[in-house]
């Protein structure tokens, strides 16, 4: 004798091998997981390079590229002052496809990691590179691109 399942047709044929349609895809699959979030995090952290290109003279902006496959994906400019021990960027770009993909805190941790004992302040008021200062604690500095004792 068989049972019938609760809510199931009172017909008496059960068709359990039958699944249950939503689209030709699971019912609790990650829609475009490739190109999710998690996806562009996983790809900033293992298959982005962060590249210091040679220095050309001292005081000039020096670059930290970020590079994905032999193709630059965004650039972080700096000027560091040895007599003072302050860092400043002046320029972040990263391109659209790795935005909120952690790549701007990878790079200026790097910077971090790299020059320790570095002040760190930031000339930039955009809207996007503005949060990503206030989250790594980055302070706005007042006036040029130069360190503060270039300044008086």
């Amino acid at each position: 004798m068989t049972y019938p399942l609760r809510g199931a047709p009172s017909s008496g044929a059960h068709d359990l091998a039958a699944p249950a349609h939503h689209g030709g895809r699971g019912r609790h699959r990650l829609r475009r997981h490739r190109k999710g979030a998690w996806h562009r995090r996983v790809l900033a952290y293992l298959e982005v390079q962060l590249v210091h290109p040679p220095v050309r003279g001292a005081g000039d902006t020096q670059h930290l590229l970020l590079v994905h496959v032999r193709k630059v994906v965004g650039h972080v400019d700096f000027r560091l002052c040895a007599s003072c021990a302050e860092g400043v960027i002046t320029d972040v770009l990263i391109e659209e496809q790795f935005h909120r993909s952690g790549l701007g805190t990878r790079a200026l941790s790097h910077l971090r990691a790299r020059y320790p004992g570095v002040v760190w302040r930031t000339t930039l008021d955009r809207r996007v590179t503005r949060d990503l200062m206030r989250r790594m604690r980055v302070p706005k500095q007042d006036g040029g691109t130069r360190c503060s004792h270039a300044n008086g």
